[in-house]
């Protein structure tokens, strides 16, 4: 297991068995986002996507939630300055706005990695916009979701709207913003939110395992699946027709594929080199 510095006590990360966990740590606030926390984890996720050690990225938090959103107590954008500043015009807040959710939800929805939200409990607000960017959520028998934007009188940010109509359908994620009600772990499994459900005793230990899976294999085949997917849902079947054989070529040539060919006919497994 490898350590890495973060900058801050408020954000943990280890690489072990090629997966970088991510862990936000501010128990006593839920792993809530603010301005020592949220920049630190957008300067480590830019990082982890060019380390070689690293297969792929898990996101959790420390104790029995993900991250219950902004810090009320210091409302405003997610880095804890206050978005009605009367020194900043309209849209020079907008786009300051714009800019934090593009390095931080959007990053990690186009990440070249994998990523994997592993929820030990709630996730709320823009905490729940960043388990939806990533590309799987797995979580504790216990965890729940809830947009809880409405709860503030807030309209949501950091993509909720685009990733979670895209999940459940137009009208469950209708209702799951205006009644910000919560939804279990097997409910939210059942709309599709949730990739896998697992006992609370055993969530840490399993969602090591879940990630460590992915870490391990082509990684550079994931890659391409990823953007193939991605774009898949905004674009005409031609596009993506056009995109698969472009990835394809490119994964025939590719020392991943040729091993694990090569596995498949003596029938072991695949051991990818890294």
């Amino acid at each position: 297991m490898t350590n890495v510095d973060t900058g801050t006590t408020e954000l943990l990360c280890q690489i072990e068995e090629r997966v970088a966990t991510i862990t936000l740590n501010k128990p006593h606030k839920k792993n809530a986002l603010g301005d020592v926390l949220t920049p630190a984890l957008r300067k480590t996720i830019a990082l982890l996507e060019e380390d070689d050690r690293v297969g792929t990225i898990m996101i959790t938090g420390t104790g029995d939630a993900f991250c219950a959103g902004g810090d009320v107590s210091g409302m405003g954008d997610r880095d804890g300055k206050n978005i009605n500043a009367s020194e900043s015009s309209t849209s020079e807040k907008i786009e300051n706005l714009l800019e934090k959710q593009k390095s931080l939800t959007l990053k990690i929805h186009e990440l070249k990695k994998i990523t994997i939200a592993a929820l030990p409990g709630a996730a709320a607000g823009a905490g729940l916009s960043i388990a939806l960017a990533c590309d799987l959520r797995i979580a504790s028998k216990n965890a729940f979701i809830t947009t809880a934007f409405a709860n503030i009188g807030l309209s949501g940010d950091y993509g909720a709207s685009w990733f979670l109509p895209r999940l459940v359908g137009l009208a469950k994620a209708k209702e799951l913003f205006y009644l910000s009600d919560r939804i279990g772990a097997d409910e939210c499994e059942r709309l599709g939110v949730f990739n896998k459900v697992f006992p609370r005793d055993s969530f840490r230990g399993d969602a090591q395992t879940y990630a460590a899976k992915l870490a391990n294999g082509p990684i550079n085949a994931l890659s391409k699946m990823k953007k193939n997917l991605n774009s898949a849902l905004d674009q005409e079947l031609i596009d993506s027709l056009k995109l698969e054989a472009a990835h394809t070529i490119e994964s025939m040539a590719d020392p991943e594929s040729k091993e694990a060919i090569s596995a498949f006919m003596e029938k072991r497994k695949p051991v990818f080199k890294f």
